[in-house]
């Protein structure tokens, strides 16, 4: 049996409303939904990125963020005294990738967060900044989350970054140059176009 186009036509456009559907009543019925809500921020003092992984907030909790959801949200984080972010680990790349590359990005190079490398940021202030956080800038304090030898490591390591001078390890997986044989004076059937 040969069906007339246009009740395909009317099949098609009838699965795809029932697809649409189904993914609005998804996405509506969802009770797990988050927010970044910036008020937790300025009611708790602290900067987004101490309750998340992402420092702009919402998504997945860090411990303390976790913590503080299931003690009601107070008004207060808790702190986790002798909680380390990075156990036996002492050496400052690695530190450094560790805990702030998220935002801070590999090298230094800035993502979320300020631009480190090349900066000359004086290794005193560095310390200021990872002890006593940046709130303004949403920087979390760590103070307490490392070691007396992995924060003097992780200062010296952010310190060589900020002037230039931290053993960068080459790339793992670098890319060959891109082929550029086309140009606008030779145009071919391989060269640009749709």
């Amino acid at each position: 049996m040969k069906l007339k186009p246009w009740l395909i036509h009317y099949l098609q456009l009838l699965a795809i409303a029932g697809i649409a559907i189904f993914i609005l009543l998804a996405i509506s019925s969802s009770s797990n939904s988050v927010h970044a809500l910036p008020e937790y921020s300025h009611r708790t003092s602290e900067a987004c990125a101490v309750c998340h992984v992402n420092p702009g907030g919402g998504g997945p909790r860090t411990l303390r963020g976790a913590l503080w959801a299931a003690r009601g949200k107070a008004d207060e984080v808790p702190v986790l005294p002798g909680v380390l972010i990075a156990p036996g680990v002492n050496d400052g790349a690695e530190l450094f990738e560790i805990a702030c590359s998220t935002c801070h990005g590999k090298f230094g190079e800035g993502l979320f967060g300020r631009v480190i490398a090349n900066t000359g940021v004086k290794p005193q202030k560095i310390r200021t900044n990872i002890l006593r956080g940046r709130l303004n800038s949403g920087m979390p304090s760590f103070e307490g989350m490392f070691t007396d030898a992995q924060l003097q490591a992780l200062i010296d390591y952010t310190s060589a970054l900020a002037t230039g001078k931290a053993e960068i390890p080459p790339s793992q997986y670098p890319l060959e140059s891109p082929e550029f044989k086309c140009s606008p004076q030779s145009p071919s059937l391989f060269c640009g176009g749709n």
